[in-house]
């Protein structure tokens, strides 16, 4: 009873965040009528990323007479590729910045959020938005401290031009969060809260106009905090783990590398993405970058399936937006199977073997 009454009063409660003085305020009528969004877009060997679009998405809830510019940063012909494949990704993008130079070759926070600044200057951005991916969580709080502003983080819907709802306690709760401060308004966009819908025909009629920065004027420090050492990925066919239809995950159950390798196995079956716990990527049976959860990715696919996976809250915080969740794990208490859709308590040794046997291959 108690906790019920807490929930639903963490649910209501509206916690203001401002740099601003007490005597200023903005009007929410002013705001809806001079809204210009910058997006700070990821893209990868000449594609822009779907968490990108699904920003785009969240964007369009900003207001009615807002306009939309991408920013794209790096060096060479990818680039350019990216830049054109923006100018397309949703009808409602006005304009593709683009800032050219080997300074942003790779992706650091300090010559992006140099960047950032130096752009929002000759826009005047009302918002400036990013995914909440390891990308966007980097960057958007060093902008956010060169501009003196606070930002709102993993923001799963947006309620006007300056009201916010993001979870709370793991998931557990929802903050509705209205900023008032006198800068431009910072968010990070939690992807799967906002699918993308297919591009139509004449949405692919419409394109924004592609904008070369000029930076001539743009000065980086000089002596850099941080510097590329070096990036490693994986040569697969599978699917992006934040935008997969079906993620199997494993883990620590699975007790070693060459066992896990029988999820991947059964994810090429199936024609999903492969996950992990925290405690199966600690014990480095994968990278980190296919860790799910509250401290990894956040996924929402049409299947999860999870083996051996106990079912940690920091876990489930990452997969409770699943359409449906399969659970197989030999301990029948195990937390997982209170959110599980479909549960199965049996030796995954033994039950992944079955199901490599028995399911067809994809076509």
């Amino acid at each position: 009873m108690t906790r019920n009454v807490l929930l639903r009063a963490l649910t209501k409660n509206k916690f203001v965040a401002s740099n601003a003085p007490r005597s200023i305020s903005i009007s929410i009528t002013n705001l809806s009528r001079c809204i210009s969004t910058l997006i700070l877009a990821e893209h990868e060997s000449g594609s822009i990323k779907p968490q990108t679009v699904s920003t785009v998405v969240a964007a369009n809830s900003l207001g009615e007479n807002s306009s939309i510019s991408l920013l794209l940063a790096g060096s060479g012909s990818s680039l350019q590729e990216a830049a054109a494949q923006a100018a397309s990704c949703h009808s409602s993008v006005s304009e593709v910045l683009v800032a050219d130079s080997d300074k942003f070759e790779y992706p650091l926070a300090e010559p992006w959020a140099k960047l950032v600044d130096f752009v929002r200057l000759q826009g005047d951005y009302s918002h400036i938005l990013a995914s909440s991916s390891s990308f966007g969580k980097n960057l958007l709080p060093r902008v956010a401290a060169l501009l003196d502003v606070s930002p709102i983080t993993d923001v799963v819907k947006i309620l006007g031009s300056n009201q916010f709802i993001r979870p709370i306690y793991a998931g557990n709760a929802l903050c509705t969060v209205r900023y008032t401060g006198a800068g431009p308004c910072m968010l990070t966009i939690r992807s799967t809260s906002f699918p993308v819908t297919p591009i139509t025909a004449d949405s692919e009629s419409k394109k924004a106009t592609i904008s070369q920065i000029d930076l001539s004027n743009f000065k980086e420090d000089s002596v850099s905090k941080s510097r590329y050492v070096g990036r490693s990925t994986q040569d697969t066919e599978r699917p992006d783990l934040g935008s997969a239809r079906v993620v199997i995950t494993g883990g620590r159950a699975l007790k070693s590398v060459e066992n896990f390798k029988m999820i991947e196995k059964l994810a090429e079956k199936l024609g999903g993405a492969v996950g992990a716990t925290r405690a199966a990527v600690d014990a480095g049976y994968v990278p980190n970058d296919l860790q799910v959860g509250q401290t990894g990715k956040i996924v929402a696919p049409d299947l999860y399936m999870a083996f051996g996976v106990s079912g940690a809250i920091q876990h489930l915080a990452g997969i409770k937006d699943s359409k449906v969740i399969v659970a197989v794990n030999k301990d029948a208490d195990a937390p997982i199977f209170q959110v599980a859709d479909y549960g199965l308590v049996g030796d995954l040794f033994e039950v992944i073997p079955e199901l490599l046997e028995k399911l067809p291959e994809k076509k």
